[in-house]
Parts: C-alpha cells; sequence; structure tokens
C-alpha cells in the first residue's frame, strides 16, 4: 500500500536554515523496498538551497521529522524550482 502527504512542509538545512515550501510525498515499495521520497518546491530560492544535498530534514505539520538527500533540482519558472527527494529512514507521514 502507498502513503502519500501533499501539503506544507520545511526543509531544514546542515546549518538549521528552514525553508517553507510545499511537499509531495509517497512511500514505495517496490521490490520490498520500504523506502520514500517526492518533491519540495520551496517558496524560495536561497543559495544555500541550490548547494544543499546532504544532511537535510523534511518537517512536517505536527513537529514530523523525516530524513531527506536532494537527488535533483529542476527549474519551474524564473522563480521557481522543484527538488526531488529521496527519503532515509521510516517516512514521517
Amino acid at each position: 500500500m502507498t502513503t502519500t502527504y501533499s501539503g506544507p512542509a520545511r526543509l531544514i538545512l546542515a546549518d538549521g536554515a528552514c525553508i517553507s515550501g510545499m511537499a509531495s510525498l509517497s512511500t514505495n515499495q517496490r521490490g520490498g523496498l520500504n523506502g520514500w521520497g517526492g518533491t519540495f518546491r520551496p517558496d524560495e530560492i536561497t543559495t544555500d538551497l541550490r548547494s544543499a544535498v546532504e544532511g537535510l530534514q523534511l518537517e512536517l505539520p505536527y513537529d514530523r521529522m523525516g530524513t531527506v538527500a536532494v537527488t535533483g533540482i529542476r527549474k519551474l519558472l524564473a522563480t521557481q524550482v522543484l527538488m526531488s527527494l529521496a527519503g532515509r529512514g521510516p517516512a514521517p507521514f
């Protein structure tokens, strides 16, 4: 069974900086793999955000946290990007 979450989230960078945005996440259980991941659309793009790859936390409402790594960044508009995330450990949703 696939579990999903779509809504507000905060990406917490390795230095503790927080970036608000919208996340769209799901679990994937292909081949017995209990992984999760999805996308994050930040409200603002910072230099730190562009260079962020590992050591990141994704915070969902009700203080649910998950560790994520950025696997890709795609430009949507001049002022928007869509970040692909791969979850580490248990899904926070």
